[in-house]
């Protein structure tokens, strides 16, 4: 087993990860931008390095940096988490010639799986369905032409290198082409340093589910049901279930065995997720696979009782899994509500700032994945997220009842956040029956006026106005009486020299 793990990440996931090396018996080591010298990571590791000032590129980016403070704090093993370098194979590549340990897959699978093209036609060859779309990479707005009128539209625009929502564009038709092809590109030049595209056919209605998958050196790889992701915003996912709803018994295995097919055929190991699209007549096709650990896996933790951060520090380690197929079996629903500090009025802009008060709610089925705490910054350089909060429950019902309790519960002063929204959506007829699709939040969002994310606003606002003016009223209050006590100090005090001056016949007479 590992001695010393470094972290090469921040905020919560890099708190989840050294408390899974603290229960492990393992020291952790943090880095740190200028901006989160006081963060709570930094905090919370056995030892913290520094990594360069506040833009990413210049910290949690920098390679070279990452691997200096592994070899000052000879660390045994790299913890990429999510996100920043978690992904990058020249960084997996560059650890293991420091003759440090990824805890990740190998760097040969990462390049594969981050070139959409490649990874398509890999999982093709696989077996896997993939969606109707180009198989090579288009060059020429006349090559996207072309495809998108073979395959027909609607269809989307993305970047061979894409992620998160960036570099992807829908069109309608042919007259749209031109510009979704120059601002697809230049968008992905700009996000991931590569502008190359391809096109897929867009599936209307679709829902966002993903494969929850496990694997050791050995060969054996392991599939963990479902998870739901179709509530997104900006293509980012922000409420997740698992299992996911809708998907029957018999989908769940073949979605699952289908999962682990491809990641078998690519040799994988550690924690992965392929991610599929559903279409409304329940066919699923390959979208992607993320090979790293998911911001969601804390719900597929709750449900099927594995440590996913414990198991991948181990699975690097060389130790064989423990389970089989078999005794992998979900128990209960739980969901998931990232918690942003962003305002929903304003198309979820971020709100960056001073948490000036935070209390997380508690109490049965309940967990609080978060990187901040009372008195902590919110800064502007990175994504604004400030907790994860997962509830279970017997089935979702009791998980849906549970949330809405949870959020009630959630408070954060000094920075808006995206709370309101959740607590929304949670009341809304098309999530309670999970009638819902990755467009969802984007078409709602019309009918998503602050009186329906705010129901009680009014009521708020007024509440607020009064209690302001009790407060004015109460300062006022207590300025008249401190002056009236000043002023009758003063006076006796001066009423008894004045006598003092009276009674010496010697001294003369003092107006007052």
């Amino acid at each position: 087993m590992f001695k010393r793990i470094l972290v090469a990440n921040r905020g919560e996931i890099a708190v989840r990860i050294i408390r899974a090396c603290r229960e492990l018996d393992i020291e952790s080591v943090a880095v740190y931008s200028e901006a989160d010298r006081e963060a709570l990571h930094v905090k919370y590791a056995d030892f913290s390095y520094p990594v360069g000032p506040a833009p990413s590129t210049e910290s949690y980016l920098r390679i070279d940096r990452i691997i200096d403070a592994a070899r000052k704090s000879r660390a045994d093993a790299i913890h990429p988490g999510y996100g920043f370098l978690a992904e990058n194979a020249a960084f997996a590549r560059a650890c293991g010639e420091a003759g440090i340990v990824f805890l990740g897959p190998a760097p040969e699978v990462i390049k594969q799986m981050g070139d959409k093209v490649h990874a398509r036609a890999l999982m093709k060859k696989a077996g896997l369905p993939v969606i109707p779309g180009s198989d090579d990479i288009l060059s020429s707005e006349e090559e996207v032409l072309d495809t998108a009128e073979a395959i027909g539209y609607p269809c989307v625009l993305k970047a061979v290198a894409g992620g998160g929502g960036k570099g992807l564009r829908r069109v309608e038709s042919g007259s749209e082409i031109r510009s979704a092809y120059r601002a697809a590109r230049s968008e992905a030049a700009s996000s991931f340093g590569d502008s190359r595209l391809y096109v897929e056919k867009y599936l209307e209605r679709c829902r966002h589910i993903e494969v929850q998958l496990l694997a050791d050196i050995y060969g054996r790889v392991l599939h963990l049901f479902t998870r739901e992701c179709s509530i997104q915003r900006r293509h980012q996912k922000i409420i997740e279930e698992c299992p996911a709803p809708t998907i029957d018994t018999r989908m769940q295995k073949s979605m699952g065995k289908t999962a682990a097919q491809g990641a078998k055929a690519l040799g994988y190991t550690g924690v992965g997720t392929m991610e599929f699209l559903v279409d409304r007549d329940k066919n699923f096709y390959f979208l992607e696979m993320n090979t790293r650990l998911q911001v969601e896996h804390a719900i597929t933790e709750r449900v099927m009782g594995i440590d996913l951060v414990k198991a991948q520090i181990n699975v690097a380690a060389g130790t064989p899994l423990p389970w089989s197929q078999r005794q992998i079996r979900p128990t209960g629903h739980a969901i998931e509500c990232r918690i942003y500090a962003e305002d929903p009025e304003t198309d979820f802009m971020p709100c960056p700032g001073k948490i000036e008060g935070l209390r997380l709610p508690e109490g049965f089925g309940i967990r609080n994945d978060c990187g901040v705490y009372e008195g902590a910054e919110i800064p502007i350089h990175y994504d604004p997220m400030i907790a994860k909060l997962i509830v279970w429950g017997e089935d979702r019902a009791e998980a849906i009842r549970r949330l809405k309790r949870a959020l009630r519960e959630y408070q954060v002063r000094g920075v808006k956040t995206n709370i309101p929204f959740h607590q929304w959506m949670l009341r809304h007829p098309q999530f309670i029956e999970a009638d819902v699709y990755t467009g969802f939040v984007d078409e709602q969002r019309g009918f998503m006026a602050m009186e329906q994310v705010y129901p009680d606003r009014h009521v708020a606002l007024a509440s607020a106005a009064i209690v302001a003016l009790h407060r004015e009223q109460e300062r006022a209050l207590r300025m008249v009486e401190k002056g009236a006590a000043e002023k009758s100090e003063w006076s006796e005090a001066g009423r008894r020299e004045g006598l003092q001056l009276h009674s010496d016949a010697s001294s003369p007479r003092r107006a007052w």
